[in-house]
């Protein structure tokens, strides 16, 4: 098991989250940059900040991103409405359907695509140009590639909406699904919303929920407003494996007192998810199982948070 941060790293942690405490963003970034000179990246939880060893370094920038792709927009104010955030690993064909889609039928309201090129199989760009979208993409490019919630973080923390809509590329957009989907917003105790939720009476097994207020929001399509984004945190990066981190992130937004509404009728079609399909079956059952256990491990014993526990 790799040890915590020295006592010299902690220590900077904490001034850190010091000055976060008080809006000073620039003493905040200065500290964060002299943790990473000392060899470790800072990871914000919603338990407090830790830091972890940073990836390799090749003529001075991070391999697995560009160090101004890892610099946090969260604090700056929205200027887009919406934005589309998605991954580019494998299944480059599943990515260009979504794509079409999405261009097909683009939101009304002022939005923006973030693709994070997590190391992809296939050339991203070849496969932007080949779709003509309506908006300029935000290609945030990885060279190794990251766990799934390293590369969902990489994004969000790059997102410039009021609004960030993780989507996977398993679903396809048959008409605008964005734009009925911020309608959830508007009531302002909605921290996040999708097409898809779940409730449990025990919290340790999940069945489908009908529209309307739920206990976690699927991953395929997931909505998270900027203030949660900023405030309960983002994904626990040990979910290397997309299986239940929604369940986790979920809990972690409603725990900070945020509702989950599942939106009905939005126009999505869903495919095979083959970043499930593609696994042997063993690999991915034991890979969704660690993802539950830990998610049991941050929220096992908060039947507080089930709408409707069991007695």
């Amino acid at each position: 098991m790799s040890e915590g941060p020295p006592p010299e790293v902690e220590l900077l942690i904490g001034q850190r989250a010091a000055a976060r405490a008080e809006r000073d963003f620039e003493a905040a970034d200065t500290l964060r940059e002299r943790i990473r000179a000392m060899g470790w990246e800072v990871v914000d939880l919603p338990e407090g900040s830790t830091a972890r060893p940073s990836l390799p370094e090749a003529d001075g920038e991070a391999l697995y991103a560009r160090p101004e792709d890892l610099e946090s927009l969260l604090d700056q104010p929205a200027s887009v409405a919406a934005s589309v955030h998605v991954l580019a690993e494998q299944h480059g064909k599943d990515l260009e359907r979504f794509l079409r889609g999405l261009a097909a039928h683009p939101p009304t309201v002022g939005w923006e695509l973030v693709v994070v090129a997590n190391s992809p199989t296939f050339g991203i760009t070849q496969l932007l140009d080949g779709v003509s979208l309506p908006v300029e993409p935000t290609v945030l490019a990885s060279a190794e590639r990251l766990g799934w919630a390293d590369a969902r973080n990489l994004g969000l923390r790059r997102s410039r909406g009021e609004v960030t809509v993780l989507v996977d590329t398993s679903i396809e957009p048959i008409g605008d699904f964005v734009t009925p989907l911020l309608a959830a917003f508007e009531d302002p105790s909605v921290g996040i919303a999708g097409a898809w939720g779940v409730t449990s009476g025990t919290g340790r097994a999940f069945e489908d929920a009908p529209p309307g207020e739920v206990d976690a929001i699927e991953g395929y399509c997931l909505a998270a407003r900027r203030e949660v984004l900023r405030t309960a945190g983002l994904f626990d990066h040990r979910f290397r494996f997309y299986r239940n981190a929604d369940l986790d992130f979920s809990f972690q937004a409603r725990s900070a007192g945020w509702r989950a509404v599942a939106v009905a009728d939005l126009p999505l079609r869903r495919h095979e998810h083959r970043g499930y399909a593609a696994l042997p079956p063993a690999e991915r059952d034991r890979l969704s199982k660690r993802n539950f256990y830990r998610f049991l491990e941050h929220w096992g014993d908060r039947r507080d948070l089930l709408l409707r526990p069991e007695r």
